[in-house]
């Protein structure tokens, strides 16, 4: 269906049904549904069922002809058959005029189809089993043609055969003695074949071990000669290789020469600046320094004197006491010693000798440790505070320099003149050391050249015990020479003075 390509047809469609219903399928459907339903039950009832089948151009004219062209502005221009079939039994009502009036028809359509079927089966039987009977009677004469074919066939064969077989045993005969000949004849050929091969490769084998031989020695000779190539060509990379490590090593130490070269002024740099820096602080030090052993030797030395004053006092206690003693222990043996007069005198004598030299190295050894008490000090004291008054103004005259150079600069000369002072001051005390060590040496020589000792425990020792022996011997001489008592008791028993 279509509408017209007319203004007229299109007003009539759109004033009929509406310009929204004529463009819905659906509604165009529902609206000539009913109508060609009715049509093709109309048309549908003038034919027989088979008919439908066999007139389907008329059936469709018909329906165009009953539902007319003009359809409210539409035009059907063609109707098509796409499905017919007839109505099941089973969906039939016995009771409908209709539906009965089908059955019937469709009952006496399919009852004649039937019987026409049933006759047409039957004929189709009767011929086939007439085929039958025909093909086997034919069947049967073949076979007895073919019977009599086959036995006239095997006669032939086999008068064939004896034929063929007795002229095949002739054939045969000759044949084997041909063949024996020929065997025999081949067995010749082989043989001398068989000869001739064994001694060509005998030739063949040894020509092939004397150019097996050959090739051998030349792969030997080769493989030397690649040996050596191979060794002259590695001991040409190694030296290529100990070339290049050695051209890395001059180059490493090269670089660690330069590294050295920088680090060593890079420390001397920084040492200048230790210097600078201990050299004040030194200088500063020095001063303090000068000033504490000024102090401590005054201390010191007022200490010594007070210590010797009291020293003094107790000696002299001591000797008084010691005098008191001896007087009354004179006084008892004074009997006793007039008794051994003449022994004692001569044993006297020989001891006077002997005391006189004691007495002088005592006196030699006591002034020595005298001097070196108290000058090497005040010869050292001198030195160090006249050393260390140069020094003072060294030190106030660089460090009116020094305040022309930056913290830093200044630091660094502080450290170097600290670093001068605590020098100066060793090398001062060990000078003061040595001083004393060449005295106790001098005076020891000198109080020791005539005496006999036997040295006991270790150097220290020895050396300290000496010296307390100097000093109690000191004492001794010293109270002796103080005391009138003791000198009398000296005089009477030493010298023979009776006053």
């Amino acid at each position: 269906m279509r509408v017209n390509p007319t203004a007229e047809d299109v007003k009539k469609v759109a004033n009929s049904i509406g310009c929204e219903r004529a463009s819905n399928h659906a509604a165009i459907e529902h609206l000539f549904d009913s109508k060609f339903s009715e049509a093709l039950k109309t048309v549908g009832k003038r034919f027989d069922f088979i008919e439908l089948y066999e007139e389907r151009d008329t059936f469709r004219e018909e329906i165009v002809k009953l539902i007319g062209t003009d359809l409210n502005g539409f035009s059907l221009e063609d109707a098509a058959i796409d499905y017919l079939e007839q109505t099941p039994l089973k969906a039939m009502d016995p009771d409908n005029i209709l539906d009965a009036e089908g059955i019937k028809k469709i009952t006496e359509l399919t009852a004649g189809q039937a019987k026409l079927a049933n006759e047409i089966q039957r004929d189709k039987e009767k011929v086939i089993k007439k085929q039958d009977v025909e093909a086997k009677e034919a069947i049967l004469e073949l076979e007895r043609q073919q019977a009599e074919a086959e036995a006239k066939q095997k006669r032939e064969i086999a008068s064939v055969q004896a034929r063929e077989e007795a002229e095949a045993a002739k054939i045969q005969a000759e044949e084997r003695l041909k063949s024996e000949r020929a065997r025999i004849s081949t067995d010749e050929e082989v043989e001398i074949a068989t000869q001739n091969k064994d001694r060509e490769v005998l030739v063949a084998q040894r020509n092939k071990e004397r150019t097996d031989g050959v090739e051998q020695e030349r792969v030997k000779r080769d493989r030397e000669l690649e040996s050596i190539e191979r060794e002259r060509v590695t001991t040409l990379k190694e030296i290529e290789k100990e070339k290049a490590v050695e051209v890395e090593r001059k180059a490493i130490q090269d670089v660690i020469k330069e590294r050295v070269a920088v680090e060593k002024t890079v420390v001397e740099e920084q040492q200048k600046i230790l210097d600078t820096e201990a050299f004040a602080g030194a200088d500063r030090e020095k001063k303090v320094a000068v000033t504490l052993a000024e102090k401590s030797a005054q201390e010191e030395q007022i200490r010594k004197i007070k210590e010797a004053e009291a020293a003094k006092e107790a000696a002299q206690l001591h000797a008084d006491q010691t005098l008191y003693e001896t007087v009354k222990l004179a006084e008892a043996g004074k009997q006793a010693a007039e008794l051994h007069a003449e022994q004692v005198v001569i044993e006297a004598e020989a001891e006077r000798t002997a005391s006189e030299k004691r007495a002088v190295a005592k006196k030699t050894l006591a002034e020595g440790v005298t001097a070196e008490t108290a000058a090497p000090g005040l010869g050292e004291a001198s030195v160090i505070g006249a050393k260390a008054d140069a020094e003072a103004k060294g030190i106030n005259s660089k460090a009116e320099a020094m305040k022309k150079f930056n913290d830093a600069g200044k630091e660094h000369e502080e450290f170097k003149l600290r670093l001068e002072k605590e020098k100066a001051v060793e090398l001062a005390e060990i000078d003061v050391r040595r001083a004393i060590a060449a005295k106790h040496s001098e005076v020891l020589s000198k109080a020791l050249e005539s005496a006999h000792i036997d040295i006991v425990g270790g150097e220290t020792q020895f050396f300290d015990r000496i010296t307390n022996a100097i000093t109690q011997g000191k004492a001794v001489d010293r109270l002796v020479e103080n005391s009138e008592t003791l000198s009398d008791v000296r005089d009477t028993f030493f010298n023979g003075d009776p006053d």
